[in-house]
């Protein structure tokens, strides 16, 4: 229970309440004296060390779920270090409890919690998204967790193509990045005042956009795959265009043909890992409930979900810029041949991404290739389509999975798929009072999080020159998701098929 209440408390209660209420609870603590007056010294004689022992269980609790998120929180780290000193100070509970103060003290150090008027931390080091800056030794780092205060460049580009490079933090505003862009621009206040101020558009390569409003933040983990950011005036929005190496194609040999199977999804299975064991486990409460609650930081999740969208358009990509029917048949047997190794390495992630991605349409209509696919693997990927077939709620995967035990990455959509089903479901609030049967089931899909990560995932991946060229590869796919441009490809190579 405490830990359903420690997982969703958000749900119904925001952070900074829920530990005020906790505050509330320390007999003799700052506003347990203002409310209760003169029951406090009745608490001391009587009930009092028992609620002490219980708000320290919840927040120690608390603290140890919540961890790095509260760097993000300044008022609820305000409101931790009152009652953290309030208990450190009390001998009562010192003396009866000194291994859970001891615990407090370790895990309050290792939060590191910061208060707005405390002396502000040295610059951060900028930390690389995958797909902005294609540098191998910035792909090559260990993927670690990002929060909003974090520091990331970006490039923001204009109707001419041109860009400027922005320092920014994740979590940064729209308006943020537009001020930015402004000083780097050296705009003047006379042309914002004229009627040409800056707007800030997303662009697909498919040619779609949208224009973001001034107070959207965290813009940059939801761009699409191929998506960058623009700046321009309204008068310019309709002359945008792609960027040309977004829409132009060019057939050839990549990493793929030349590594090996068990190396291609050996790296998978490794990079995957990194990106989901970065995510906290509270990312999947905040991004399916982030409308009734606000948004918060879940960018760790946004980018594992558009890591498994890009190696789902890889597929497609790199069957269709493969020119020969021979060449391009034996591609195919190669990447059904990657789907079980993973599937074996139990990176169910990769898995249905690739199995997702030869099922897409400007592949499955490729009949001479298909066709040439040996009977085996026919088969084999047959095995493949039932196991992620979605029929009677995913009723084969969920049975596989079941029987697997950690270190597995999951396909993770589908947990958001539960955790919005039990959403939309039923109601938070019955009659006024928390819905906690709804709230426990909440906190078991997000306990199996919890379980698939309780073990390290331990590979065996050499370090040789061969070896690194296939892990930059595999950590910077580049792939087309424009899907009329794939079909365009696939209709070159096979205009007959069916």
């Amino acid at each position: 229970l405490l830990d359903d209440i420690v997982l969703t408390h958000s749900l119904f209660l925001p952070t900074e309440r829920f530990l005020q209420q906790l505050h509330q609870q320390y007999p003799g603590g700052l506003w347990g004296a203002k409310r209760v007056g003169t029951r406090v010294a009745h608490w001391e004689e009587g009930s009092g060390l028992r609620r002490k022992r219980a708000v320290l269980a919840v927040l120690l609790h608390f603290l140890e779920t919540y961890k790095g998120l509260l760097q993000e929180e300044e008022s609820a780290g305000k409101v931790i270090k009152e009652l953290y000193l309030l208990i450190m100070k009390d001998p009562s509970l010192y003396h009866e409890l000194e291994d859970e103060i001891i615990k407090l003290h370790q895990l309050v150090e290792t939060v590191e919690l910061k208060v707005a008027d405390e002396t502000p931390p040295p610059n951060k080091q900028v930390k690389p998204l995958f797909r902005h800056f294609r540098r191998i030794d910035s792909c090559l780092q260990t993927r670690v967790a990002f929060r909003g205060s974090d520091e990331i460049f970006c490039r923001v580009y204009m109707p001419d193509h041109s860009y400027v490079t922005i320092r920014s933090r994740l979590s940064a505003s729209v308006q943020d990045i537009l001020a930015s862009v402004t000083e780097k621009l050296q705009y003047s206040e006379e042309q914002s005042a004229r009627g040409d101020a800056l707007i800030l558009v997303t662009m697909a390569s498919s040619g779609e956009k949208a224009v973001l409003q001034p107070s959207e933040e965290c813009v940059f983990t939801t761009l699409g795959i191929n998506s960058h950011l623009f700046a321009c005036t309204r008068d310019t929005f309709d002359s945008l265009v792609p960027l040309p190496e977004e829409i132009q194609v060019v057939p050839g040999d990549t990493e793929i043909h030349r590594a090996e199977p068990e190396d291609v999804a050996n790296h998978l299975t490794s990079f995957h890992w990194e990106l989901f064991r970065c995510i906290h486990e509270l990312e999947f409460v905040d991004y399916v409930f982030h409308g009734e609650r606000g948004r918060r930081e879940t960018a760790n999740l946004e980018l594992l979900l558009q890591r498994c969208s890009e190696v789902q358009h890889w597929v497609g990509t790199e069957l269709l810029l493969c020119e020969g029917l021979g060449k391009r048949a034996h591609l195919l047997k190669k990447l059904i041949k990657i789907a079980a190794i993973c599937k074996q390495n139990q990176d169910m992630l990769s898995f249905y991404a690739i199995v997702i991605g030869l099922n897409n349409a400007a592949i499955s209509r490729l009949r001479l290739t298909w066709e040439k696919l040996p009977g085996k693997f026919k088969n084999l990927f047959r095995k493949f389509e039932n196991l992620t077939d979605p029929c009677r709620n995913h009723k084969t995967y969920r049975e596989v999975l079941a029987k697997m035990k950690p270190p597995l990455i999951p396909f993770v959509p589908l947990i958001l798929k539960d955790l919005t089903f039990l959403h939309e479901g039923s109601k938070t609030l019955l009659d006024g009072l928390v819905n906690v049967e709804k709230l426990h089931c909440i906190a078991e899909k997000v306990r199996t999080v919890r379980k698939y990560r309780s073990r390290p995932l331990c590979l065996e991946l050499e370090a040789s020159p061969a070896q690194l060229q296939t892990k930059a590869y595999v950590r910077q796919l580049r792939v087309i998701d424009n899907q009329n441009l794939l079909f365009e490809l696939s209709y070159k190579l096979e205009p007959g098929s069916q």
